[in-house]
This record gives C-alpha cells, structure tokens and sequence, in this order.
C-alpha cells in the first residue's frame, strides 16, 4: 500500500475476521498465505525474543542492578521455538528471522535454534542482534548452524563513554566479536548505535570512522519510549535530522538509490569506503521516533515467554505460550497469529497526547 507523508499506511475498508473454515472474501482476514493486516501491510519478518536477560546494564535501557528476569519455566524451550518459527515459515509465509533477547549469545542452546530454523523448506535468512561480548567465543558454531546476518550494538568507541554506558567495563571484548564475526564470513555485519546523552553525538564521528575502516555497516537509531525506568523525553532525544548533520560534518554522504522497501533505516552510501564485502559502505539512520516508517513496517514478534506483539509499542499480547502447552495445533497457533496481525495499528503513536509507554521494556520485547 501507498504510506502517506507522515509514513502511516492507509486504512482500507474494515474487513471481518472469518467464524469458519471456508475460503475467505475480498473483505476478510485471509486464513491462507502471509499474515497481512487491515491496512495492507504483509508480515515477512519475525523477531524471535530467546531471552530476556542481559549481561549489560545500559542507561538507556534498565537500571544498574537489572531487571527481574523470567523464571527458567516462563520462557519457550528450544523444542518450542523450533515449532513456533517452523508455523511462521511454512504456514505464515515468514521470510526472515532475527533472534533477540535480552541479549541471545546468553542462550546456550542458541546454535541449536538456529539451526532447526535453517532446515526449514523454505530457508528464512537468519540474524541475531547482540551485544557482541560473548560473540567471538560462539560465532563459528552460530555460522555453521545458519547464522547469516549479525547486528552487534555499539555505541561508542570510546573506552571511558563505553563503561559509563553500559556499566561494564567490556569494549574490548566487542570489538574482538566484531571482527571473528568478519573472521567468519557473516556479511554485511552491521553495528547498531543509539544515539544518547550526554556524548551520543560527540562520540558519533569516531564511531562511523571506526566502521568504515574495518568495514563495518554503521545504523544509528534514535532513543525510543521504552526504558525500564520510564525515563525518556523528547526533549533528551537526539533526532535523525541532528544525527545526519553530525555525520555530514566529517563525510561525505551521497544520496542511496537502492530500494528502501520495510528497512528501518534511511541509508546513504559514504563517497571512497568500501565495506568488508567489497560493496559501497553504507551509513544508515534510523529514526524511529521523528520519522516514522510505520507504514512499511513488515514485523511480528515473539517475546521469550510466548506473546506475540504486532509492533514494539504494543498494547495488548497474545498468549502462544499457553496454545503451546495446553495442546493446540499448529493451525490453531497460526489462525492466533493472523489475528494478532490483523489488529495491528496505524503506527506507534509517541506524538498522540495519550500515548502510553509499554508496560515491558525493551530488553523484555526484544529489538
């Protein structure tokens, strides 16, 4: 569908959800093919939450002595996941998974995920988005089960910013993950950076020139609404518009023509870099908050205790966790899911007066 100027989809005519089993009308929710919802948008990427425990404390992200963590029975086990993501692919027409967490190397029996999800027919491509501290340790197992794609976040290269950052005196161990990542042929292999005070973007300049020396692919996304401390405003967000002009100040960053498509990040090619692939480098901005790409938007999610969440900000869950135990079928676990889908909303709705954070942060979501 069309987005409009603002990046919200258009609403098509309500269309009921189907009571039976029959082919669906024109105007109903489709029980065959991929999940789509009533504003014309098709789901084709899955974000898999396989923790919601971390190894960081981030500012931005939860307090310094963490979170209360799911209990060991809460979360899905790796039988569980396998089903779940198995339903997405063959019934659901998904075509990419990312696991999450919390931060997902924390997970030992990850490679095993991974690769019960790359013999699936058809093959998802596969990601993981990480913290990178324990990633030189596991990537060559993660690669030979199907690992294709690493995000690893990181938002300065400077050893005092890192520490004050994170609560965790661990760059090195980062920048050693980075690098058996491109040791083992995961490409493109791209660092995630949030822009935050109060050195976000002084520290953004050596960042990019970091990335683009070792070849890496740099995405720096705006602060969002979803600490566990409730703590974040508007006023204290760096903005994709301040984001890009730091950058410009030291690169020259020529417009992209390659398609943006569902892709949350605006990207631009950076004129005489190459990445490690040997491609044009790339800088992306990703702002969730002042440039909202809802329209596109082609994500479910499942978060490590079995909700599924149509969109980070999400109101309301569905149960897959009980489903799952309590004996359904796969075509029961799949008509639930498409019915999450076809409630998703317009957008995330930070500018709405009545906009209200969700209740889970986002180490308990999953990115």
């Amino acid at each position: 569908m069309t987005a409009t100027h603002l990046g919200l989809p258009r609403l098509l005519p309500p269309r009921p959800v189907p009571t039976g089993s029959g082919a669906s009308s024109p105007v109903e929710m489709p029980v065959a093919g991929p999940m789509v919802d009533t504003f014309g948008r098709t789901v084709r990427d899955l974000r898999v939450s396989v923790t919601d425990r971390c190894n960081l404390r981030c500012t931005y992200c939860m307090p310094a002595e963490g979170l209360d963590w799911l209990d060991r029975d809460e979360v899905l086990t790796a039988d569980e996941l396998a089903r779940v993501i198995s339903i997405a692919v063959t019934r659901l027409d998904v075509e990419s998974v990312r696991f999450t967490g919390g931060e997902p190397l924390l997970r030992a029996d990850l490679a095993d995920i991974i690769a019960a999800t790359a013999a699936l027919e058809p093959r998802p491509e596969i990601a993981i988005t990480t913290n990178g501290l324990a990633l030189r340790r596991r990537v060559d197992a993660l690669a030979d089960a199907g690992l294709d794609r690493v995000n690893v976040s990181l938002d300065t290269v400077d050893r005092d910013h890192f520490a004050a950052l994170t609560r965790r005196d661990r760059l090195d161990d980062v920048l050693d993950g980075l690098a058996a990542a491109r040791d083992a042929g995961l490409a493109p292999i791209k660092v995630n950076a949030v822009a935050t005070a109060p050195h976000g973007l002084d520290d953004l300049p050596d960042l990019a020139q970091f990335c683009l020396d070792e070849g890496y692919q740099l995405r720096v996304i705006e602060q969002m609404p979803l600490d566990a401390q409730h703590s974040w405003s508007r006023e204290q967000m760096f903005t994709a518009a301040e984001v890009l002009a730091r950058l410009q100040e030291s690169l020259a960053l020529l417009p992209d023509d390659n398609e943006r498509g569902s892709a949350p990040a605006q990207t631009w090619i950076v004129d005489g870099y190459r990445d490690h692939t040997g491609a044009p480098a790339r800088i992306g901005v990703i702002g969730s908050v002042s440039s909202s790409f809802c329209g596109a938007c082609d994500r479910t999610r499942l978060t490590a205790d079995g909700a599924l969440r149509n969109c980070l900000f999400a109101s309301q869950e569905t149960d897959l966790r009980s489903a799952l135990r309590s004996g359904a079928d796969d075509e029961d676990i799949a008509r639930l899911w498409r019915v999450n889908t076809w409630g998703k909303l317009p957008g995330h709705a930070i500018d709405d007066p009545g906009f209200l954070q969700p209740s889970r942060p986002m180490s308990a979501i999953g990115g």
